[in-house]
Formats: structure tokens, sequence, C-alpha cells
């Protein structure tokens, strides 16, 4: 049966801010299959900028070079921790489909859940871990599922699970992410991770408390025979 992974990817900054302090990207891994990588640096602005955008560019070089997920939380935190000098924090979650194995593997140093939804089971990883950069010993939480058609594995930045917070309104109710999660399929990805944006937008009145970035990987079954066109698109704003 031919399978398709498909990655939606949905960002906007903190209200106000020029530049985002959420970096994400997309590798393709040496053995078939891709990575979606997302970070969040310490505070807001250019610096914040900076910071995940180098996590997320040396996690996309390291995964390009076929080093192992884990491996590569562990070595960008290593260079992290030693040049600013254990005083910058970063969150890091990797998403990757491995075609090689046909599972999908999550590495996660997040204080965000990484949520995958099947037709079958529900699953949240959600379970407390450090950011990179500044504990020595830190090591990534590590989970492997086997590939399932509809498959939908969705993270986020805490930008979207404090929103509204900031206003004293309603904050985000997870149960609402879930139901968008629940109600469309892993075709949808791009969708999908609007929505669930669009959703923490409207809990902070469209002026974003905190940068927000959302990532879902779908995984569709029994696509229809024929060339295999991979597509690449992005739209970004300024």
């Amino acid at each position: 049966m031919q399978m398709e992974i498909k990655v939606g990817i949905a960002r906007t900054s903190k209200y106000a801010m020029d530049y985002c302090g959420d970096s994400c990207d997309i590798a393709e891994r040496p053995h078939g299959g891709i990575s979606a990588v997302i970070a969040d640096g310490q505070g807001n602005g250019l610096a914040a900028h900076h910071t995940s955008s180098w996590v997320v560019n040396k996690a996309v070089s390291l995964i390009a070079d076929g080093t192992r997920d884990g491996a590569v939380a562990r070595a960008v935190h290593d260079y992290l921790y030693a040049m600013k000098d254990r005083k910058v924090s970063c969150t890091l979650t990797v998403l990757s489909a491995e075609v090689e194995t046909e599972t999908v593997v999550i590495s996660r140093n997040s204080n965000c859940p990484v949520i995958v939804w099947t037709e079958e089971y529900e699953t949240v990883y959600d379970e407390a871990v450090g950011p990179i950069g500044v504990n020595r010993h830190m090591k990534p939480l590590m989970y492997q599922v086997p590939f399932a058609p509809g498959m939908m594995v969705v993270s986020y930045t805490d930008g979207v699970q404090a929103a509204g917070k900031k206003r004293g309104g309603a904050t985000a109710d997870f149960e609402k992410i879930m139901k968008i999660i629940r109600e469309n399929h892993a075709s949808e990805a791009e969708y999908v991770a609007r929505s669930i944006l669009e959703y923490a937008l409207e809990l902070d009145h469209a002026q974003a408390g905190d940068d927000m970035t959302v990532v879902v990987m779908g995984i569709v079954g029994e696509t229809p025979p024929g060339p295999k066109i991979e597509q690449w698109a992005a739209s970004y704003p300024y």
C-alpha cells in the first residue's frame, strides 16, 4: 500500500514583535522520510529568534547527515550549553516519519505535549522534561510508534498552551484542541495546524500573548498509484 506523509506548520509571533522566537523546519531523512523540527527560544524577539533558528538549523543539518534523533537533541544541547554558558534555554521537539522502519520517532524537550491520534487510539506524551541548553545532564524523552493510516502527530509551543492567560479570559482548552484533531483527516495537516493556531489567537483576541507554532504530521494511507510527487509549500508574511 502506497502511503504519504503530510506536514503542516502554522506560526505567528508575539503581538507587536517583528521577530518570532519560535523556529521550525523540515528535513529529509537519508534513508527515506522526513523530520519536522520545532524550537522555542528563551524570551521573545530577535534574541529568542537567533537562538531557536540556530537550534533548528543545527538539528536539520545533523538529521541530514544521518544522526539519530536522540543524539541530535544531545548534540544541539551540548553546543548551546557551551556557547551560551548555561544561560540560555530552548525547547526542542523533533517529529520524524521514518520510511525505513515505518515508524514515527518523537524526540521531546518541551513543556508542551505531543499528541498521537489514530482511529484506534489516542496518546498524549506530556511527561515533565527540561529544555536544552541549561542542565548539563539533559536528555530527551523518546517515543516510537508504528505508522497507521490516518495517524496524526501534533505538537505546539507554549504560546498556544498559554493562550488567553494574559487576557484574563478563557484559557486554552485541551479538549477543544483534541476536537479539532478528531474532526479532521491526516491529509489535512496544514488545515489542522492553522485551525489550532487560529483557536489560540481567538483566545488572545488576535493579539498573541507569546510566540505560537503548531506542527501537524499526518500519515495518509491508500494514496492513488502513480508517480510519487513530493510537494513543498510555504507562506511567509512580512
